[in-house]
């Protein structure tokens, strides 16, 4: 069961903000990295730790991408190719479209990735870390600053400003510990099929269902989630339909 505060920002809402690994997909793109690099076991038991929040995430990351070193580029190409989409995923994505709304990632991946889904589900802003090249391999660098949760909280009021938007009218999903911040700080933060720790502390919390679930909260049913033609009709549904809208399934 899920309550919110029934207030004028709940009908208002407009921007989601996602986290892109094990999230909008179903596997964390570092992971898959390691595998092809030989060292995949090492790297994904310092993502576990990272994403329960055992491990410094700046820290943690630093030294999985230090792992990857020698990797060719054409290994990224190979994980992007075979990323899988959470379920729900394009239905969610397309039906905020319809809806009107603006969608962002906000990852602590890679932007390799993320510019592939963004592409692929219509996404409108991505923020992710760019990991280094040279002479055709990687580095043991990433450019920029990292992406970690307070990056994530700093992108998504840059949005939200830029929007013109109040945090109130602002969804944030994510799975690992650094999201909290960005989950604590939108009006709705949602905790998808996510580590103990971030469902204790989200407010709200979706663990069975697809991506999709989250029209649920924001009071859209089923037939009025249709994909194509008749997407562009959707509506919010209003006090008298939202009971029958939240015991349906996607």
């Amino acid at each position: 069961m899920a309550f919110q505060h029934d207030t004028v920002f709940r009908r208002s809402r407009r921007l989601v903000a996602f986290d892109m690994d094990s999230t909008l997909i179903k596997a964390e793109v570092i992971d898959e990295l390691a595998r092809l690099a030989g060292v995949g076991a090492l790297v994904a038991a310092i993502t576990d730790a990272a994403m329960r929040g055992e491990m410094d995430f700046q820290a943690s990351f630093r030294q999985r991408v230090a792992l990857l070193r020698g990797l060719p580029e054409s290994a990224l190409r190979e994980v992007v190719d075979a990323l899988p989409l959470m379920d729900g995923a394009e239905r969610l994505t397309e039906t905020l479209r319809a809806l009107g709304y603006k969608t962002a990632i906000l990852s602590g991946g890679f932007t390799f990735a993320g510019r592939a889904l963004q592409e692929r589900l219509g996404i409108d802003y991505l923020h992710a870390n760019e990991l280094d090249l040279a002479d055709g391999v990687v580095t043991r660098e990433v450019r920029g600053t990292i992406v970690d949760g307070e990056r994530k909280t700093h992108h998504l009021s840059a949005i939200a400003q830029e929007q013109g938007l109040s945090l109130e009218q602002v969804i944030a999903v994510g799975d690992g510990a650094n999201d909290l911040p960005m989950l604590q700080l939108a009006g709705l933060g949602i905790a998808f099929r996510a580590k103990p720790l971030v469902r204790q502390r989200a407010r709200q919390s979706l663990s069975t269902l697809g991506l999709d679930g989250i029209l649920y909260l924001l009071g859209v049913r089923d037939r009025e989630a249709s994909a194509g033609t008749r997407a562009r009709h959707l509506r919010i549904a209003g006090p008298s339909q939202r009971r029958s809208g939240y015991t349906d399934s996607p």
